[in-house]
Formats: structure tokens, sequence, C-alpha cells
């Protein structure tokens, strides 16, 4: 069986998808319409020609013209129900999804409109695709930290449903430490807690979301290997990674896929997992990310059975369901040896 065929079939988790950023050019069109929103495009052509990024600002830019299109409860739904299909396609089993509340709630949409639209699509990719999943609340990075404390507000009813929050968009001259209070609250209640950090951001932003946001999980966390202290950090505390090879190549972070960090954060023992980040824009699904890096870097089937296992342990299931499908990871490995 070649590399890409065990790929295809490998049951995983995906930890670091945007749902606002899974928005294909055909749904944006098809939404507008629905709506009657004007868009800056005249063709799905035309959107994807625009898909030319050179650093993280370019993409939010588009993204979050992008997110004018979403104005109803249906609209999230069919997102996240049109995410989710695809995902089953590349045997994702499990996917723990970030949205935008500040995003929707900026441009008057009530916060329910969002959360209410995405549960149901969860639920209906439960019931259609037997795919499991989560709800994790970002908040804008770029946007103040009493902004981030309303959200958490708006969100108190909808919080039995949602496993946690995050910290997303422009991360550079946003420090993790600017959200300090407003994780510290989100913690006491119980929820779990991630952040964007040392994508663009330095080493510095990398021990700041461990030590002033006290995270459960790192997203990305590429530039933590310029710091031989905190790669030891990582790997002895066993932090997961949420990994993104597309988006890190689409936004100029790496030059070249060859160049990625994953080998070396492997041979570090850091416990890195491979995700698609925004994969409308970035030019690829979880599959697209494990075959287009193990066609770069030369990854082994061993290597990409374990970043499928980390994605599971990495995730926040309870034990006896991370041990189910960690189970079925090794099946696969077992049965196609």
């Amino acid at each position: 069986m070649s590399l890409d065929a065990y790929i295809a079939g490998l049951p995983k988790a995906e930890l670091h998808l945007h749902i606002e950023g899974s928005l294909e050019p055909e749904l944006m069109f098809e939404l507008a319409r629905r709506n009657k929103v004007s868009i800056p495009f005249d063709s799905v052509e035309a959107v994807r020609a625009a898909y030319d990024f050179s650093n993280l600002q370019d993409f939010l830019d588009i993204y979050y013209a992008g997110a004018e299109v979403l104005r109803t409860e249906q609209d999230f739904h069919d997102l996240a129900l049109a995410y989710f299909r695809r995902a089953a396609a590349d045997n994702v089993r499990h996917a723990e999804i970030f949205f935008d509340p500040q995003t929707h709630t900026d441009r008057g949409l009530p916060f329910g409109v969002a959360a209410d639209g995405l549960l149901s699509g969860m639920k209906a990719a439960e019931t259609e695709l037997g795919v499991t999943s989560k709800l994790i609340l970002c908040f804008l990075r770029h946007l103040d930290e009493a902004a981030a404390i309303d959200t958490l507000n708006a969100a108190e009813p909808w919080l039995d449903r949602i496993a946690g929050v995050g910290l997303d968009s422009s991360e550079v001259g946003h420090p993790p430490s600017k959200f300090r209070h407003v994780f510290e609250r989100a913690g006491h209640m119980g929820l779990k807690r991630v952040a964007h950090a040392g994508e663009e951001g330095p080493p510095a932003y990398v021990w700041e979301a461990l030590d002033v946001l006290q995270i459960d999980r790192m997203d990305h966390g590429n530039r933590s290997m310029e710091d031989p202290r905190l790669i030891e950090r990582l790997a002895d505390e066993r932090m997961t990674l949420t990994v993104c090879p597309l988006s890190n190549l689409k936004l100029c972070v790496v030059r070249d896929l060859k160049d990625h960090p994953v080998p070396e954060m492997l041979r570090r023992g850091i416990h890195v997992t491979l995700n698609s980040d925004d994969p409308a824009y970035f030019g690829g699904y979880v599959n697209d990310n494990y075959r287009r890096l193990a066609d770069a870097v030369g990854l082994s089937r061993e290597q990409v059975t374990l970043m499928a296992r980390n994605s599971f342990e990495g995730s926040f299931l309870d034990a006896a369901d991370k041990a189910a499908r960690i189970a079925e990871v090794e099946a696969w490995a077992a049965r196609s040896a």
C-alpha cells in the first residue's frame, strides 16, 4: 500500500480548524445569493485568484470579507456540515473546531446565530457521518481584553456546549498576556484553554501562552524551535502542538515545505499533530497536509501513524473515547502492515 493510500484510510482527529476558514468559494457565492449580499468578486475563479497571500494580515483581510455572507443559523449549519462532509472523506473521526463570535457580533448578529447554527451542524454531522466534534470559542487578539470578556459573558447560555476558549487573529503585537484575565476566568468556568502562539510571533509568546494563559494545547508553535529550553519543556510536558503545514506555506511562515520543522519536532519528542487551519483559503484539508508534508520531508509511515495517534491523545475527548479512537488507529496500522 502506498503512503498516500495509507493516509487516506488512517483515522485521525482535526484539532486546528477555523470553521469560517472552511468557506469554499462555491458556498460563499451560494450564501451571497441567498442573503442578497454583495461580495467583491464576480466568479469562483476570481475568489480563488485572490487567495494569494504574503502574510497573515493579507489572509485575514479576505477572511473577514468572506464572513459577511454568513447571516443566519442555516448559513452556519450549512457551513459546518460542508466542512464535516469534506473531513469525513479524509477519515477524520473527530474534530474540535474554532469559531470567532466577535467576527459576527461586531457586524450585528446575535451570539446565538453562529453558535446555534454551528451546534446544529455538528449534531447533524455526528448523526449522518459518525464524526464527533467539540466547539471552541476564540477571542480576536487584535481587539482588547474587555471585548473578549464581553464575548465570554455573551457565551454563558451556551457554555455547556462549548468545550474551550482560544486566541486567534493577528499575532504580532498582541501577546498572550494581553488576555490574562479572560483566560483565567474561562479556566475557573471549567473551559479548556488553547492559543495561537509562535506562528509569526516570537518564542516569548509561546512561553506566555504556557505560563500566563496556562493553556491545555498549543496552536501552531513553530517558532518554539528557536528556543532549546522551550523545546525541552514542550517535550517533557507532552504539550500538543496543532501544526498546519499548508497554512504555514501559504502565509510564508516557511518558504518551502521541505524546510518545515515537523521532522525536527518529532525527533525532539514534541507531541505534533497535523491540521488544515483554514482549508478553503490554504489549498488543502487534513489529508492534503499529511500527503504534501510527507512528500516534501520524507515522513515515514510510523511518523504519520504517530501524529494521527497524537491527534486523539491531544483532543478533549474523555479517556474512554480517546482509547477507542486510538485503537482504530492501531487497527488500521496493523491491517496495513
